[in-house]
């Protein structure tokens, strides 16, 4: 049986040739291109990294294939008096905004993590951090897709793609203003990332196919990236000594998920890693 990577890339083509029925691809790309045409703040993810201290990419996550379902009402998310079990994916966003996130990942896939492409599109029309479309590119549709629902961001996983589809990809983000966050898991992956012309490299700190994690990944692989590509660490982050190792790695960004999913204060969370309470 196909791993769980492999099935979530095989899933994300079926959602992107049902997609392709009800917008075609040349009416997506062409969408894109207009607002890229007009976008005065081009790259915005990327040149929201490049701060001082080490940044924080927070992450909108319902569940995920290793650990099931994140979110409960009961983690305190729901505002008062409410009943319903709805995700609140737009207080979320706004939370970790007011926490001082430099930026929002948001997860777009539905059958696994139980994201959706209109998380995406409210959540970047409702805050001003620039956003990041977390899912499973596949076909350069996404990429056009992704601008137009406000992304300022795509990831591009080194597993999934050839080191001559990365490179089209990024430039295909490049033409429309997009970052492109090249995710590696390794030596061979972080080399190919290079190769392709990355300007951002994450590591995932999860292998993706057997779901163990080792923080200590992103601190091997960091001597490996060139100081002038920016470096993220992803997946695993769970304490305040966590980031300090990695601040002291030289890793400018951390993208945090689950743990700030579980947290009934996101922002007092938020302030912890950062080593501020």
């Amino acid at each position: 049986m196909a791993n769980i990577l492999q099935q979530l890339a095989d899933h994300a083509r079926v959602r992107t040739n049902e997609a392709k029925q009800i917008i075609s691809e040349e009416q997506m790309k062409e969408k894109a291109l207009r607002l890229a045409a007009e976008d005065r703040q081009r790259f915005r993810f990327a040149r929201t990294l490049c701060g001082p201290d080490i940044a924080f990419i927070c992450e909108v996550k319902q569940a995920s294939p290793s650990k099931g379902q994140i979110w409960r009402p009961d983690a305190g998310d729901c505002a008062e008096g409410r009943s319903e079990a709805a995700f609140p994916y737009l207080e979320i966003a706004k939370e970790y905004e007011a926490a001082g996130a430099e930026c929002i990942s948001v997860l777009t896939e539905p059958k696994w993590f139980k994201g959706s492409s209109e998380y995406l599109r409210q959540i970047a029309h409702s805050v001003s951090a620039p956003c990041l479309r977390k899912d499973f590119t596949v076909d350069e549709y996404m990429i056009y897709e992704a601008k137009v629902l406000g992304a300022s961001a795509v990831l591009l996983i080194c597993a999934l793609l050839d080191q001559d589809t990365v490179a089209s990809y990024i430039r295909i983000a490049d033409s429309l203003g997009l970052s492109a966050l090249v995710e590696a898991h390794d030596g061979e992956e972080i080399r190919m990332a290079l190769d392709a012309g990355a300007r951002i490299i994450g590591v995932n700190n999860r292998n993706l196919k057997d779901f163990t994690v080792d923080v200590s990944n992103s601190d091997r692989l960091r001597r490996l990236v060139p100081e002038d590509v920016l470096f993220i660490a992803e997946s695993g982050i769970r304490t305040a000594e966590d980031v300090r190792l990695l601040r002291e790695t030289g890793v400018d960004a951390c993208l945090v998920g689950e743990t700030l999913m579980r947290a009934s204060d996101k922002g007092a969370m938020l302030r912890e890693l950062r080593g501020l309470e």
